[in-house]
């Protein structure tokens, strides 16, 4: 084959791939549409009321047309828009009522918002390590995990593939926990036909830049729970109640509302999600029959149970001495072949210095402040979760927007692996 980039030769690849984010002018239109009609925030819980029920919001406002329809593509009842996906796990968590203390399963490969949300509210992360095939949190580790303080559990459905929920609700329910999906990367994505997010007894989604549908910022709380609707939007709102004055507080909320504006963006980012998922998933299978071949390339496992991947991130784990040459050399070839690619996370959350020397809050909250009655150690969970510790090691992750292309783009893909394996050995004269 052809002479690799890195070293001086043509790169498979030198056209650009798909932009992201996709818009047109119907996001132009919808923004200007909101910039003239002065209505830039939606109104108050008390306007909107009467004539929006639960939703609680002014009916005619973009924000409750979107809360509406994205519920409706997930298949739960009730959507409450808010500011970020980070805050969207916050209010899950306070309006299910963890609090001071608690303990909350999550996984080590993700996000920091995963962990951070529970620590936000005084609550104490537990990390329970992942499955090797799928980078999804593992039910048996929960299973072990589970103390007398465990209260919630939140599996993350990474990389847009569903968690193993059938396992998971098998547990809660046997333990009395509460289960909240981290969907950050699961717009449009099903587990047995129906809509991640709406399984547990919340769900909650991201909009920042990089999701599958993005308003720059922005996030989700889903639910079939009318009573935790009614919570998380009063947590959204400041703490009003709805049909109550606009000066009256009932709890401790935050003003973490989404604006006219960003709905206005992801009601048009709506239109798309659908027939994008579908072309990602498409890509994605032909890449896994094309990159299966390869020595050292295994791509994630996609459970049967994973009716609808979303694809949020493609990745495939990669092995040295099977591929013969380190994944650094690796991602390094790649790159200069025009392929999208990084090593995703660098190390698992627990190794992160916040945990390590638990700098969460000043006086020592929520691990010696006495809210919590046991001790945790996060630099031990590295023991606990040898499958997190090697996908920090092995992943190589592609961007999602480069599934948005053709067959013959998953082709470049492709071949530009092919190109580095063939030709490995020159790569390793040249150090």
């Amino acid at each position: 084959m052809s002479k690799l980039a890195l070293l001086g030769g043509q790169p498979v690849r030198t056209k650009p791939w798909p932009s992201w984010p996709v818009f047109d002018a119907g996001e132009e239109r919808a923004l200007l549409e909101v910039l003239r009609s002065g209505k830039w925030w939606h109104l108050s819980l008390e306007e909107g009321a009467e004539a929006a029920g639960t939703a609680g919001v002014q009916p005619s406002s973009k924000v409750a047309e979107f809360e509406r329809a994205f519920a409706a593509l997930q298949r739960a009842q009730y959507g409450i828009a808010c500011a970020t996906g980070t805050a969207a796990l916050e209010i899950a968590l306070k309006a299910l009522g963890i609090g001071p203390g608690d303990e909350v399963i999550v996984p080590p490969y993700t996000f920091v918002a995963t962990a951070s949300a529970v620590l936000s509210i005084n609550a104490v992360p537990v990390f329970v390590d992942i499955e090797s095939d799928t980078f999804n949190i593992s039910p048996a580790r929960i299973q072990q995990a589970v103390t007398p303080g465990t209260k919630a559990i939140i599996p993350v459905h990474f990389a847009g593939q569903a968690a193993d929920m059938e396992s998971i609700f098998s547990i809660a329910t046997k333990h009395q926990l509460r289960v909240i999906e981290d969907a950050a990367h699961a717009h449009g994505a099903a587990w047995r036909g129906r809509g991640l997010g709406s399984l547990g007894d919340a769900g909650t989604f991201s909009f920042q830049a990089s999701k599958n549908m993005t308003s720059g910022e922005g996030g989700a709380v889903l639910t079939n729970i009318e009573d935790l609707a009614v919570r998380c939007r009063s947590y959204v709102w400041g703490g009003r109640d709805v049909g109550r004055p606009w000066y009256e507080h009932h709890r401790l909320g935050w003003n973490y509302r989404l604006t006219e504006f960003q709905a206005a963006i992801l009601l048009h980012q709506l239109k798309r999600v659908e027939a994008q998922t579908r072309i990602r998933l498409k890509n994605a299978q032909y890449l896994t029959g094309r990159l299966s071949s390869i020595p050292g390339i295994r791509p994630l496992k996609v459970t049967p149970d994973a009716t609808t991947h979303s694809y949020h991130i493609y990745i495939f784990r990669f092995n040295p001495q099977e591929f013969g040459l380190e994944r650094t050399q690796f991602l390094a070839a790649l790159s200069r072949e025009g392929v999208l690619c990084s090593e995703g996370y660098v190390h698992p959350l627990y190794r992160n210095p916040m945990f390590l020397n638990q700098d969460f809050y000043p006086r020592g909250c929520p691990i010696t402040c006495g809210h919590y009655h046991s001790t945790i150690d996060y630099a031990s969970f590295a023991d606990l979760c040898p499958n997190a510790e090697r996908a920090c090691q092995e992943a190589v992750w592609l961007e999602h927007r480069q599934l948005l292309g053709s067959q013959d783009d998953m082709d470049d893909i492709a071949a530009a692996v092919e190109k580095i394996y063939e030709n490995r050995q020159e790569l390793l004269t040249v150090g």
